[in-house]
């Protein structure tokens, strides 16, 4: 991939009065509250310098609900503080069609009441709160499963309806394969099915479900699966459809693997993680 930055003249960034270019911005991560950047300590490579630049250079993923850009935040002439993002952006609702999303919702709370009035009312600004509170939902999802410990890209940053996070793939901007496109043996499943049951069981374990479950949105890179599309995650217990989203994550991927002749059971492993979830 071209460096983005190779006519830029880094003193006359810093000297000048300079404007972005197209497809650039300045870094929003000066104007994000603590609460909207990730849970520290921040991985070295967070590039959290005020002068740097954030530079679109692709898509990555198109979707129903929101679209997934590949970023680069770098400090011009500073090759050491240079970092690949995901930047994943939601669509407001008259734009997008959320699958059933009241299910994953129902248990959730709305902090502010103009908010919810709007949300209610599906105003103009009740759709963008939608679309920020699906953000804002997965950014504190992936912060809770980073702290446990599990598989998630690291989240950077959150603002509006924009979700910054770790990019899983390649220094050249290679994006890592979902596990549904990966050649692999009989030995690279079973161990792909063992780490996707460790995940599921530390998500029980802290009380909750993906919901939304498939080798589609599980990455595997350098022989790691990591699990991505976390807005619809779900507590099993506030939420009233939690332990059928639950078992449908366990029939959903048991029924993957076992088409890919993996034995597995869903039913001995939905027990399993409802009594984790439980403990």
């Amino acid at each position: 991939m071209s460096d983005p930055f190779a006519s830029f003249d880094a003193a006359s960034l810093f000297f000048a009065d300079v404007d972005p270019g197209d497809g650039q911005r300045w870094t929003t991560w000066p104007a994000a509250t603590p609460t909207e950047r990730g849970p520290q300590p921040w991985p070295a490579w967070v590039v959290t310098d005020a002068g740097a630049l954030d530079t679109e250079l692709g898509i990555l993923k198109t979707g129903k609900e929101a679209d997934v850009f590949l970023l680069e935040r770098a400090v011009p002439g500073d090759p050491a503080q240079r970092a690949l993002l995901a930047a994943k952006r939601y669509r407001s609702s008259e734009h997008s069609s959320f699958h059933r999303s009241a299910i994953y919702t129902e248990g959730r709370s709305t902090r502010r009441t103009r908010d919810a009035r709007a949300l209610a009312k599906k105003t103009a600004y009740g759709r963008e709160v939608a679309a920020g509170a699906w953000a804002f939902a997965e950014f504190e999802a992936l912060c809770r499963l980073w702290q446990l410990g599990a598989p998630v890209p690291y989240p950077v940053q959150v603002s509006g309806t924009e979700v910054l996070m770790e990019f899983i793939g390649h220094p050249d901007g290679t994006a890592a394969p979902r596990l549904a496109q990966v050649r692999h043996g009989e030995h690279d499943l079973h161990d792909y099915f063992a780490q996707v049951v460790d995940l599921m069981r530390q998500l029980a374990a802290a009380g909750f479900a993906h919901g939304d479950l498939s080798a589609y949105n599980l990455l595997v890179h350098e022989q790691r699966v990591r699990v991505i599309d976390l807005p619809q995650i779900v507590d099993i217990i506030a939420n009233p459809q939690g332990l059928d989203l639950l078992h449908r994550d366990c029939v959903n991927i048991c029924d993957w693997f076992t088409r890919h002749r993996v034995d597995c059971d869903p039913e001995g492993l939905f027990a399993e993680l409802v009594a984790s979830s439980y403990a």
